[in-house]
C-alpha cells in the first residue's frame, strides 16, 4: 500500500524532528579574527565538490546581502513593516529550497551573527549581546539547527588582532584606560558559550580552539560538521592582522604620529606585561572548564595530530591574502 504523506506544515518540535532528519543545518558563528574568511574562501573555492556530496554553503556574500536583514534591529526601525517577521519567512523560503535540492548538510558561516569587532571595542566585552542576538536567529531557523561551531582564541592574541583591525579600518589607537578595562574585563569565551547555548538550546555547541584548528579548514569543516571535505590544495592565510610596520604606515597616511605605537616589526601587543598575564589566565580558566565538559553545554574538539605536532602553521598558510578582515598568524606563547 502506497504511503500519503500529510499535506501540512509542522510546528514546533515536529518541525525539529522533520529538519534534522533531512538535513543538518550548522551555524560556524566565528568567532571573529579566528581565521573566518579562510574557512569561508575554502567554502567557497570547493562549492561545487560539497554540492556533489550534498553539502551546501551559505556565507557573508549571501547573508549579508538581505537574507539576515531584519533579524537584528538596528537603531533605524521603519515604520509600519515587521522586518524580523519578513526576514524569517525569507530564511524558512531558502531552508526549505535547499532541502528540495536534496541537500544533507547545510553550512551557515557568517560571524557577523555574534556582534561585531567595533561592539567589543566599544564595550570593552566580548559579545555582550550575544544571546539576544542568537535567540533571534533560534527563531528564525526554528528549531532546525543541528549545531553551532564557536572557535575562541587566547584573549591577548584575540584582542590585539581585533584592535589592529581596527586601527587599520580608520579607528583611534585605543587610550590605555580602554586596554586596561578589556584586561580587567571578567567576561571570558566561558560567558559567551554560556549565553551562547541558552539562545540555542537544541543545537550542539562544538567548541574548536583556533590554535588547534587555525589555517587548516579542511579539518575545520570535516571535525566540525561531520562531512568528508575536499582536499585543501591552496594555503593561503586570507586577512592576517596588520603588523606594526603596515599599522605606522596607516597612520602617517591618516596623517597621525605613529609614536603611540612600540618599536618593532611583528605582531603589535597593545598591553602591558601584566595585562597580557591576566588575560592570559582568563583564557586558561575557559579552556579547564572546556576540557572539564563545561557543565554539560558545550562539547570541546580537540585534533590528536595538530596537538602531537604543536601549534606552528604549515608554511602555506602564511601567505597574505586580501580582504576587509586582516587575520594574524599564530605565534607560539612564551611562558
Amino acid at each position: 500500500m502506497k504511503r500519503v504523506t500529510p499535506a501540512f506544515r509542522p510546528v514546533g518540535a515536529a518541525v525539529s524532528y522533520r529538519a534534522r532528519h533531512t538535513m543538518d543545518v550548522i551555524l560556524h558563528v566565528g568567532a571573529h579574527r579566528t581565521g573566518t574568511k579562510t574557512f569561508q574562501d575554502y567554502l567557497r573555492r570547493h562549492a561545487e565538490p560539497l554540492s556533489e556530496a550534498q553539502v551546501g554553503y551559505w556565507g557573508p556574500g549571501r547573508t549579508r546581502r538581505g537574507l539576515f536583514s531584519g533579524l537584528v534591529p538596528k537603531a533605524e526601525v521603519t515604520k509600519g513593516r515587521d522586518l524580523r517577521r519578513r526576514a524569517e519567512g525569507r530564511v524558512q523560503l531558502q531552508l526549505t529550497a535547499a532541502r528540495a535540492r536534496g541537500l544533507r548538510t547545510l553550512v551557515i558561516s557568517d560571524e557577523n551573527m555574534i556582534g561585531s569587532i567595533r561592539e567589543n571595542i566599544r564595550t570593552g566585552s566580548l559579545y555582550p549581546a550575544i544571546g539576544e542576538r542568537m535567540a533571534r536567529f533560534a527563531r528564525a531557523f526554528e528549531g532546525q539547527l543541528s549545531r553551532v561551531i564557536f572557535s575562541p582564541r587566547s584573549l591577548e592574541y584575540y584582542w590585539g588582532s581585533a584592535l589592529a583591525h581596527g586601527v587599520a579600518l580608520g579607528h583611534a589607537v585605543p587610550e590605555r584606560e580602554k586596554l586596561q578595562c578589556i584586561a580587567q574585563s571578567r567576561r571570558g569565551w566561558r560567558d559567551v558559550i554560556a549565553d551562547l547555548a541558552c539562545a540555542l538550546p537544541e543545537a550542539e555547541i562544538q567548541v574548536m580552539p583556533f590554535e588547534t584548528f587555525a589555517g587548516r579548514p579542511e579539518v575545520l569543516l570535516e571535525k566540525g560538521a561531520g562531512v568528508a571535505a575536499p582536499t585543501n590544495s591552496e594555503r593561503g592565510w586570507l586577512n592576517r592582522a596588520p603588523t606594526l610596520p603596515e599599522l605606522r604606515r596607516v597612520l602617517a597616511d591618516r596623517g597621525e604620529a605613529g609614536g603611540t605605537l612600540p618599536f618593532g616589526m611583528g605582531r603589535w601587543n597593545p598591553f602591558t606585561p601584566e595585562e597580557t598575564a591576566a588575560l592570559r589566565e582568563t583564557y586558561a580558566d575557559d579552556m579547564m572548564w572546556l576540557v572539564a565538559g563545561a557543565d554539560g553545554l558545550a562539547t570541546l574538539t580537540e585534533d590528536e595530530a595538530r596537538t602531537r605536532a604543536g601549534q606552528t602553521l604549515p608554511a602555506g598558510a602564511q601567505t597574505e591574502g586580501h580582504g576587509d578582515e586582516h587575520e594574524e598568524r599564530p605565534m607560539a606563547r612564551p611562558g
